[in-house]
């Protein structure tokens, strides 16, 4: 009888120890912790709150946040994270790590602004800090502040807890030129990282999985070189560069009629030459190739070189093209989704004041947006692939139509990765716009990026204290989506980063933005600093809303 009891405990150990490793955590201890971790998050509002209004300040164009790296990077040392500076050959990039062990999980978001989008927040017209400044109009000066409020809620209490792995922050260099995250991957930074949440702004509190329905590119830039004369004594002695760029963009222009629906291509003549009087000897167009897969997109940019190629030929000039940048289409793992909406649900959306929708309908209305209903105040559900439904076009099965594009999607194909967006954006505006700038240093975005912590600071404890879920993720990662589709790079091994952009921009207009830089010691706002009374509105933007308003 003894033998059988011993050997019925025996069992019974083995069973209790398999679902310790297994669940990693019992229930109703990582609720508590999630309940406390949400209540630490609310506690860092004004940290939040600085960290947000600093960059916001900023407002430095990608390749150029010296300002930014700076201001993180010691604020994370301060903290106890060790810093990288200068990753993939990048001045302004860095890798701040903290803890030990797996799993390794990284908390990315980018952090550089839009030309010519300067804009005072809270005011719901056109009034900008610095005149033809770049400024945040688009939120990046958000995300960080929520990565790193979030880290820290972590590190107190893993330090606590005594919960094994490593916390890994990282930025987004050069986002809107797609300048950074291939080379990145290239150079191995994420080689040992089992999963990566990415945050990015947004008008609501979601997370997708699968194809993301984005469009992936490749950025380049063909510069055509000829020869100068004097325009009008000698124009026959000549060969225009740009003449060459010209005719390039003719020739993708007219043959834009007879590619799939699914691309998009757009350029800028980034130099056009000297002077009229001078036969311009040298000229660059610059191309951004997008489409849904990696090999429309490398058939669009062979397309492109064909164009040069005739460019040239009917110029008598000579030509060469730089990579600038690239992102594959991205696609965001499945298992991370779900545990993350989970959390998303329990979060919930801020409870917007008066004021919030207040200014966020009278950008509205100065928008003429199709709605105006102002800030949303129900939770988005969790976004599903967009090529479940396809469109029949011709006889032909299409995915989705396409249309932005994110480096998120290189690491996005190296490693189990989701994108967690939080309502700090005003909804229904024209994207990388002044406009989008008014929200991003007032409550509207300070609320957003806590409520974008409480879901992310519980779904890091769900990855710790879960080893199945980690697992189940990278499950996904390695029988689902890289099944039938395997990564390879857009930017090739001698491409490096064009760390030289815009740095004549910032040289401009540094010298005017350094006069408002925030300064949290002295004003408990970036607002107060500026003296913007909110929500600052029109008197015929008020009367729009009170009309509104009357007819229900």
């Amino acid at each position: 009888m003894m033998k059988r009891i011993l050997l019925a405990l025996a069992i019974t150990c083995a069973i209790v120890v398999a679902q310790a490793q297994t669940t990693g955590v019992s229930d109703e201890r990582l609720a508590k912790l999630k309940a406390e971790v949400v209540a630490e998050v609310e506690k860092q509002y004004t940290l939040a709150q600085q960290i947000n209004d600093m960059l916001f300040s900023f407002s430095e164009l990608g390749f150029q946040e010296y300002e930014t790296l700076t201001y993180l990077t010691q604020l994370l040392e301060k903290n106890g994270f060790k810093v990288q500076k200068g990753v993939a050959n990048v001045p302004t990039a860095w890798i701040a790590t903290w803890g030990s062990g797996k799993p390794v999980i990284a908390l990315g978001s980018d952090v550089d602004c839009i030309p010519k989008a300067s804009q005072k927040p809270g005011v719901a017209y056109a009034d900008p800090v610095v005149t033809g400044a770049p400024g945040h109009g688009e939120g990046h000066n958000s995300g960080q502040a929520l990565n790193i409020v979030t880290a820290l809620v972590m590190k107190k209490i893993m330090e606590r807890e005594k919960i094994p792995g490593t916390l890994m922050l990282w930025p987004g260099v050069a986002e809107e030129l797609v300048g950074t995250k291939a080379f990145y991957v290239r150079e191995g930074y994420f080689k040992d990282v089992d999963a990566c949440i990415f945050t990015h702004v947004g008008s609501n509190l979601s997370v997708s999985y699968g194809d993301a329905g984005n469009n992936g590119l490749v950025s380049v830039k063909f510069s055509f070189e000829g020869q100068a004369a004097h325009a009008a004594a000698a124009p026959w002695r000549g060969r225009s560069a740009l003449d060459a760029v010209e005719l390039m963009n003719i020739g993708w222009n007219f043959r834009r009629e007879h590619l799939e629906l699914t691309q998009r291509s757009h350029y800028v003549i980034s130099d056009g030459g000297d002077q009229p009087n001078v036969v311009p000897s040298k000229a660059s167009v610059w191309y951004y190739f997008r489409e849904r897969t990696y090999p429309d997109i490398k058939k669009l940019f062979d397309l492109g070189v064909k164009m040069a190629d005739g460019a040239a030929l009917m110029t008598d000039t000579k030509y060469t093209y730089e990579i600038l940048g690239s992102a594959w289409p991205g696609h965001f793992n499945k298992p991370m989704a779900e545990a993350m909406y989970s959390n998303i649900k329990k979060v919930g959306l801020p409870a917007w004041s008066a004021e919030d929708q207040l200014l966020a309908q009278a950008t509205q209305i100065e928008m003429k947006s199709k709605e105006t209903k102002g800030l949303d105040v129900k939770l988005d559900t969790i976004v599903q692939p967009s090529d479940t439904k396809p469109i029949m076009m011709g006889g032909r099965q299409l995915i989705a139509m396409g249309g932005g594009s994110d480096d998120i999607a290189d690491i996005s194909w190296s490693l189990p990765t989701i994108v967690l967006r939080y309502p700090s954006n005003i909804p229904n505006l024209p994207g990388h716009h002044w406009s989008n700038a008014i929200s991003m240093a007032t409550p509207i975005a300070h609320k957003g990026i806590i409520a974008g912590a409480k879901a992310e600071a519980m779904t890091l404890l769900d990855l710790f204290l879960k080893p199945e879920l980690v697992k189940a993720s990278w499950d996904y990662y390695k029988n689902e989506q890289t099944k039938e589709i395997q990564y390879m790079p857009l930017v090739g091994p001698k491409d490096v980063p064009a760390t030289y952009l815009n740095k004549d921009v910032m040289v401009r207009f540094k010298p005017q933005l350094q006069k408002y830089y925030y300064n949290p010691a002295k004003y408990k706002t970036y607002l107060e600093q500026l003296g913007i009374t909110y929500p600052t509105l029109r008197d015929d933007q008020k009367k729009a809303i009170e009309e509104k308003k009357a007819k229900g």
